[in-house]
């Protein structure tokens, strides 16, 4: 049996392994290339099986079951203890997250009493130009973990961090309800392209 050392391999020959082919195929060397050049959150697999015609539906469906996992490790690790004091912090553990979204994602970071972070979780996905946020799922996640302050984040696919009206008035819902359960809303962060607005900063709480 082969033994990987996995931190050892390039992309074409993860990508290789994950497909059960070898690291030369013209498909895995177009899919690594692609990896390369954008966020793997970009990287249309399904568009690139089609074109190359050497990779069935199983495949990539396998393909992209790792990366969606290696996301999900990503979210529930990526900064655990660090201090979150500024919108600052939240854009720089945030924007590797974001990087080529083409939906608009909605995240609740959870802060301890230091404002030291147990966890980001992904309360919810949108459309191009909008998020469905519920209170209650949000806040029910934060309770898991015993949180006692949230920053929630989302980004605009747009590039446009100027926050909607909509995007106002379900922060001032999630003000309330943390109110009433004793959790803390610190900020609202709106990510989009190389920029980011606090809405907190900006006296929209």
């Amino acid at each position: 049996m082969t033994i990987y050392s996995y931190d050892t391999l390039d992309t074409s020959e993860l990508v290789a392994l994950v497909l059960g082919l070898q690291a030369t195929d013209p498909a895995v060397a177009r899919i690594a290339a692609a990896m390369h050049q954008l966020p793997a959150a970009s990287v249309n697999l399904s568009e690139i099986a089609r074109e190359s015609g050497s990779i069935g539906v199983r495949r990539v469906a396998r393909l992209e079951a790792s990366v969606e996992l290696g996301k999900r490790l990503v979210r529930r690790s990526n900064g655990k203890g660090r201090t979150i004091s500024t919108p600052e912090d939240v854009d720089e553990l945030m924007r590797p997250l974001v990087a080529g979204l083409d939906r608009e994602h909605f995240w609740a970071l959870m802060l301890n009493t230091k404002n030291r972070l147990l966890r980001v979780a992904e309360v919810s996905v949108g459309s191009l130009n909008a998020s469905i946020v519920h209170p209650r799922e949000l806040f029910k996640e934060a309770v898991k973990v015993s949180a006692a302050s949230v920053v929630v984040a989302h980004n605009h696919p747009s590039g446009d961090t100027q926050p909607s009206g909509a995007d106002i008035a379900l922060t001032r819902r999630l003000v309330k309800a943390g109110d009433v359960l004793g959790i803390e809303v610190l900020d609202h962060v709106v990510l989009g392209g190389d920029e980011h607005t606090s809405l907190r900063e900006m006296g929209l709480m």
